[in-house]
């Protein structure tokens, strides 16, 4: 036999020999990554948005109307209760006090000699010198006097009150706006504000929840329940505080609850107007079995996962989940602690699929009681 009729003979062994070992291994193992179930305390939390609010807000407004002479702040500054803001020109105000005071001491001198005068006519009419009509226009006359003596006070005390508020004092302790007055401008009484201050130590969040969680809120309403809160566009923890207000109902248009929780912000994290979302923690659960939420699919059939066999292969198992929390799934039922399912891979596979595993087999994160 020729080389040439040789060759040919021996290449179709080796094709044979390699297609008789491919049948034998079988299709190539699915490249998964997998995680474990495990048992951990995870708090309940009900997630919402909220909207960050001063605990208290004051518009600052002249009582007087005159020249701002001074500004004894500067915008945003922060400022106490009872601080000096803004200065009125007292002047006028000043001279208005001395004509009250000027009058009230002339009436005074006018009620005193009347109330004499009326005394002395009391006597007279006794003693029939005088008429009992002279003696009642002296007392009319004095009490008429006396009157006027109180309307004075009375215009005093209002002028003192005038001069007083030609100094603009904080009513609250807080952050100031943006002035909306500078000296040398004519401000009127009780019309435009000056500056808006807002108190941001502590502050506040607005948040509301869906009523059907209100039970569980009221029932656990007896221990301070803590209150997250982060960026709207991210999960990093930037507050915490404690909720300080349930409403006395439910908004029938939107079907919530309003919430307010407060927190003490000493670092400024927290912005009037600014948007977060809210994670209110009613209660840690103990021993709660969980995965990752990227294990559990959905099909008809319902909520299922992957779980890795001993034998490498992975098999579908339904699952019930109870509710999530910060990326996993708290399992009711379904799967076991211990148990590997896989997070990463799902839609290559089917029951009975071997697979290869390409990442750990832990949960991948720690979820903690008090986060």
């Amino acid at each position: 036999m020729s080389h040439r009729t040789l060759r040919p003979a021996a290449a179709l062994l080796v094709l044979a020999l390699g297609c008789r070992s491919r049948a034998a291994s079988g299709p190539p193992r699915v490249p998964v990554t997998v995680a474990r179930a495990e048992q951990r305390a995870v708090p309940f939390e009900i997630a919402a948005s909220g909207t960050v609010e001063p605990r208290q807000t004051a518009s600052v407004q002249a009582q007087v109307t005159g020249i701002i002479t001074s500004v004894t702040f500067r915008e945003g500054d922060d400022v106490t209760q009872g601080q000096l803001l803004f200065q009125i020109d007292p002047r006028p105000l000043r001279a208005a006090l001395d004509q009250a005071n000027a009058a009230l001491a002339r009436d005074v001198a006018q009620a005193q000699n009347a109330q004499l005068e009326a005394d002395r006519y009391g006597q007279l009419v006794q003693q029939d010198y005088v008429t009992k009509e002279d003696y009642d226009e002296k007392r009319a006359t004095a009490a008429a006097l006396a009157a006027t003596v109180r309307g004075d006070s009375a215009m005093v005390a209002t002028a003192a009150l005038n001069l007083a508020w030609t100094s603009i004092r904080a009513p609250i302790a807080g952050r100031t706006g943006r002035l909306l007055v500078r000296a040398g401008n004519l401000v009127r009484a009780n019309t435009d504000p000056l500056v808006l201050i807002n108190q941001i130590h502590p502050i506040l969040v607005r948040f509301a929840v869906p009523s059907q969680q209100l039970p569980g809120v009221q029932r656990h309403r007896g221990n301070q329940l803590p209150v997250l809160v982060s960026p709207s566009n991210g999960d990093t923890t930037v507050a915490e505080g404690s909720l300080t207000f349930v409403d006395n109902s439910v908004d029938t248009t939107t079907g919530t609850v309003l919430l307010k929780a407060e927190f003490a912000n000493a670092d400024n994290a927290l912005w009037p107007g600014e948007f977060v979302s809210v994670r209110l923690r009613l209660y840690v659960q103990d021993s709660a079995l969980v995965i990752p939420a990227q294990a559990v699919m959905s099909g008809q059939q319902g909520t299922y996962v992957f779980v890795v066999s001993p034998d490498g292969k992975a098999q579908s198992q339904a699952v019930t989940v109870a509710r999530t929390s910060s990326g996993y799934a708290i399992i009711a039922q379904g799967v076991r602690a211990g148990d590997q399912v896989v997070t990463d891979g799902q839609l290559r596979l089917v029951s009975g699929t071997a697979v290869e595993i390409k990442g750990g087999d832990g949960v991948g994160g720690e979820i903690e009681a008090n986060r």
